[in-house]
């Protein structure tokens, strides 16, 4: 279903403090940002509603938090869960930032320096209606290597989603792109671990019946971890030895 324009929500999010306004200036300074610098900087890219982030933010105040997602109209939304969290639980919201930033373009946006030490995507889009679409996915190598130039040696991404084709495949890109998968599940509820949050996604597709996949990746250190190549590469490495065959035959 697509979401609304929302006039206001531009105006209400440039009021919050804890919105960040100007995302490509923090490259490298992101811990600067927090109340608390010092502590352990965590991502949740695609954010979407908030539902996520507020509830994890809140319960973890010894780490700080960066909800991102491509729009001010969920962004929106996701600011007003997290302002409901914190005052229900009395607590100032110092621990937590959300901004609109495309994610496919998040090199720069955050660089080595911002040490990253666990990153979240939840029900990201499947892009699954052809095999050129797949270049889009959250969990794709082209982006998966992206997230290595921030996220420590060590430090894990946390991947969840409904879509069979996306999981399967996100079990081949992620050991290529320097990555080791240490826990998977083909049916996240049938033994629901206790850090577990059910997102509003993840409850709609339960209901529908649908399993959800889940998997934790630690990144491997060093570049020869990462073994995946472009297919265009492959393309031009396979016409190159093609046509030098084909010399050597005349």
């Amino acid at each position: 279903m697509r979401m609304r324009f929302k006039p206001y929500a531009h105006d209400e999010l440039m009021a919050a403090d804890f919105h960040v306004h100007e995302p490509l200036i923090w490259g490298g300074k992101w811990h600067a940002q927090y109340a608390r610098p010092e502590q352990p900087f965590v991502l949740e890219l695609g954010c979407g509603k908030g539902g996520f982030i507020s509830q994890l933010a809140c319960a973890h105040p010894e780490n700080n938090y960066l909800g991102i997602d491509i729009t001010d109209k969920v962004l929106i939304l996701a600011k007003r869960k997290i302002e409901a969290a914190y005052t229900e639980a009395g607590r100032p919201i110092d621990n937590v930032k959300i901004m609109s930033t495309d994610i496919e373009r998040i090199k720069g946006v955050l660089t080595a320096q911002d040490t990253v030490s666990r990153i979240y995507i939840n029900f990201c889009n499947p892009w699954s209606k052809n095999a050129s679409s797949n270049k889009h996915r959250l969990t794709y190598p082209r982006q998966l290597i992206q997230y290595r130039e921030f996220l420590k040696d060590g430090g894990e991404i946390y991947f969840k989603t409904d879509d069979d084709d996306l999981f399967r495949d996100s079990l081949e890109y992620f050991p290529a792109s320097g990555y080791e998968i240490t826990w998977k599940t083909f049916d996240l509820h049938e033994n629901e671990p206790e850090w577990n949050i059910r997102t509003e996604h993840e409850g709609m597709f339960t209901e529908m019946g649908i399993k959800i996949k889940a998997l934790i990746a630690r990144k491997l250190p060093g570049d020869a971890a990462v073994t995946w190549i472009e297919p265009k590469v492959l393309k031009k490495r396979k016409a190159a030895e093609e046509a030098a065959a084909a010399a050597k035959e005349e």
